[in-house]
């Protein structure tokens, strides 16, 4: 079986070198070692020294040569704008103090997994929501070290109170 031991990020490997690609869903970037299936059905195995965020455009180097290329799977998402930027920064206070990972947009936009409660809550808020399918590479946060801040903490959109 083929053995993916390392991760080079996008821009430095050698391209012309791709084995294959793999499509992962964000849930599914954060690993270390794991039997997977690249986009054209064959196995390999990831093997990692320590748990890595993958992300899109990373090559995933094989043992013995090659690289199978990671893309970022279209997702259900929420993309979200304001009206000011102080607007902004009330929304992503917001969506931050529910622990969710969100990606910061190239135009200013905020945007989620689609999640019906917070939805509501930033149009609440007065955001225009936006749902689309698309890829969702959140921020990896201060305390990252390459690791995202990933628990499920669903359970707390329901609450009144947050409890942290």
């Amino acid at each position: 079986m083929r053995r993916a031991v390392a991760v080079f990020s996008n821009g430095s490997w050698p391209l012309a070198e791709a084995a294959g690609t793999v499509t992962l869903a964000y849930h599914d970037r954060h690993r270390r070692r794991v039997r997977m299936n690249d986009d054209g059905g064959a196995d390999f195995l990831l093997d990692l020294p320590q748990a890595a965020v993958l992300r899109q455009g990373d090559g995933l180097a094989l043992e013995g040569g090659g690289y199978i290329q990671v893309r970022a799977a279209l997702e259900a998402v929420a993309d979200i704008a304001a009206e000011s930027p102080e607007h902004l920064a009330r929304l992503a206070w917001h969506i931050g103090n529910r622990h969710v990972p969100v990606q910061v947009l190239p135009d200013g936009a905020l945007r989620i997994l689609d999640d019906h409660v917070l939805v509501d809550m930033v149009r609440g808020l007065g955001a225009r929501v936006v749902r689309l399918r698309a890829p969702f590479a959140p921020e990896a946060g201060a305390y990252a070290g390459g690791h995202t801040h990933d628990h499920d903490h669903e359970h707390h959109h329901h609450e009144a109170a947050h409890g942290h």
